[in-house]
């Protein structure tokens, strides 16, 4: 085991680079009928759930049609959020597969081994391999996608959920998870593993 910093990393036997599966990332970006939807159903949780207070010397609908876009803003970057996550997980459940298939990787998953790796440990792996993630938080996807299965509509999405409550949802989510795997529980060196990012 190697220890640098405050982290413990697996040994793994042999110099060879192991190849990880792809992480394929699907990047669509809603077309203008898809964000004139998403802008027409902010609207209607801004005028149904009565946000904004009424003031005789305001415009209503400016400040309304202002905090739909708001809301529309903020449900595309959970929209984002919840690929990646979905993605990431994904990729995790193939790096066990190849984990399990590959002699020299096979033990490493294992909880009887001290100190092993577990699935946080491709999270922290995508990390120190400094993958580019653009504007995604990695903990923020992943906590996402583990409270949600399918991505929620935006008309599920209250605007307390939208403004406040998501990231600290997806936090609680990811850090539960996290903690599941039993410690003593060491990183996967990054220099023994190739990781490619297929942007699709």
């Amino acid at each position: 085991m190697d220890i640098i910093g405050s982290k413990r990393y697996v040994e793994i036997a042999g110099d060879r680079t192991h190849e990880l599966p792809p992480l394929l990332i699907s990047e669509t970006t809603p077309g203008p009928k898809r964000l004139e939807k998403v802008l027409s159903m902010a609207e209607e949780i801004v005028a149904t759930d009565e946000i904004i207070p009424v003031v005789d010397d305001i415009d209503l609908d400016r400040r309304r049609y202002d905090l739909a876009v708001q809301f529309s803003e903020q449900y595309l970057g959970l929209r984002t959020h919840w690929r990646w996550g979905d993605a990431v997980l994904e990729w995790v459940r193939q790096c066990e597969t190849t984990f399990e298939l590959n002699a020299s990787l096979r033990g490493l998953l294992r909880p009887d081994v001290w100190p092993h790796a577990g699935r946080t440990s491709f999270i922290t792996l995508l990390e120190d391999k400094h993958v580019d993630l653009g504007d995604v938080d990695l903990t923020k996807a992943l906590g996402l996608r583990l409270a949600f299965r399918h991505l929620p509509p935006l008309a599920c999405c209250s605007d307390q959920f939208l403004v406040y409550l998501n990231q600290s949802i997806a936090t609680t989510a990811f850090a539960t998870w996290a903690g599941m795997t039993p410690d003593p529980l060491a990183a996967l060196p990054p220099e023994r593993f190739e990781v490619r990012v297929v942007r699709m």
